[in-house]
Parts: C-alpha cells; structure tokens; sequence
C-alpha cells in the first residue's frame, strides 16, 4: 500500500484567500484563548506553589516563584504550538490503487 500525501488544491488557496477577513477573527480568537490558557497556568502554578510552601519547605519563596515559572513557561508553549498551526500545512491522504 503506497500512500501519497495532497497538500492544497488551487481551490483551497482561493478559499483562504476569500475569507481572509474570517483569518483574522480567528488569529484573535487565538490569542484570547492563549491569553487565558497562560493566565489561568499561571495562577494555578502559584497556587500550588503556595500550599507546597506552606507544607513542606518552611514558608519559602522558591516554590511560589517555581510554580509560577512553570505555568508560564507551559502556557508559553501551547500559544507557541497554537499560533504556530496557522502556518502548518494539512494535507490529506490518497490511497493508491
């Protein structure tokens, strides 16, 4: 079995073209959820960083400020991989026969 992978028809390209404004209100939807996603990481990870704090490591700073870290950091990543999958190409597969 030989799989052949199909990129865009010219149709597809004349599409994304036409709806160039629906483009736009999207890249916007995405960086509201992204916006949100990173926010709500975030205090999460300060959150368990405090109760951390507060039970195992004597009321310090580091498990606050690593908590929060970590929440950023992953919100980071997922607007990375959210924005990033406007440019990805999605194909579709052709069985060959």
């Amino acid at each position: 079995m030989l799989w052949r992978v199909y990129a865009y028809t010219s149709r597809d390209i004349l599409w994304s073209f036409l709806t160039a404004g629906n483009m736009a209100d999207e890249l916007g939807r995405k960086w509201d959820r992204c916006l949100a996603d990173t926010a709500v990481k975030t205090v999460t990870g300060l959150g368990v960083g405090i109760v951390c704090s507060l039970l195992f490591f004597k009321r310090r700073m580091w498990p606050m400020s690593f908590g929060s870290g970590l929440g950023l950091g992953m919100g980071y990543a997922n607007c990375q991989h959210d924005l990033r999958s406007l440019y990805l190409i999605h194909g579709r597969r052709v069985k060959d026969q």
